[in-house]
């Protein structure tokens, strides 16, 4: 009895190891997503877009993946929310339609609120997808050429330079706002799949 209790336990914690790595693997399909992108911008210039936060959130989102971190998981899942707004308002109705660029929103949001079902959602993980966005406005300044303006950190974002006498002003009123979304889109995504408690988690792995 007691030789069928411990068989039973290391198969079940054989299988749990199995469905983990099988977990885990799924961050190839959002790693994919910003190769694709990447092959695009080779082809037509510009590869300082990649560094987009709906861009880049794929490569947070498989990182979380392969090291099983709940908080770069929410983090970047967060963002394909708002990512997929301003996708849609700025590139797909002003631009014709890539599908790389489809890939990278549409297939990052999928990918993102499939593992949200087992991840699950704190109330305040919107905190960390913030302080995400303020890195990649950093890294965006120093390292993009301001004619991309990618993650609107170099100038006014067009159509708001008559509402803003200056960029500074223009940031923290958008820095806000940022702020605002991301912790409703937070708040939500924990109303729907609500965190669980850390011994069952534990459990689970």
């Amino acid at each position: 009895m007691v030789n069928f209790s411990k068989a039973r336990v290391i198969f079940l914690r054989s299988v749990a190891e199995q469905m983990n790595t099988r977990f885990r693997l799924v961050g190839l399909l959002p790693l994919s997503f910003f190769l694709a992108q990447t092959i695009h911008y080779r082809s037509v210039g510009g590869a300082g877009n990649l560094l987009w936060m709906c861009n880049i959130g794929n490569v947070l989102l498989a990182l979380g993946l392969f090291l099983n971190h709940r908080e770069l998981i929410r983090a970047a899942a967060i963002w394909t929310i708002p990512g997929l707004g301003i996708w849609i308002r700025y590139v797909l109705f002003e631009y014709d339609f890539v599908f790389s660029s489809a890939l990278a929103h549409v297939g990052g949001i999928v990918v993102a609120l499939f593992v949200l079902r087992r991840v699950r959602m704190d109330r305040i993980a919107w905190l960390y997808a913030f302080v995400w966005y303020l890195f990649m406005q950093i890294v965006s300044r120093l390292v993009t050429s301001p004619v991309l303006n990618v993650n609107v950190a170099h100038r006014i974002q067009t159509g708001w330079k008559n509402t803003f006498s200056s960029y500074w002003k223009f940031w923290f009123v958008m820095t806000v706002l940022v702020a605002l979304c991301l912790w409703a889109c937070g708040l939500v995504l924990s109303w729907i799949w609500p965190a669980r408690d850390p011994e069952l988690i534990a459990a689970d792995e």
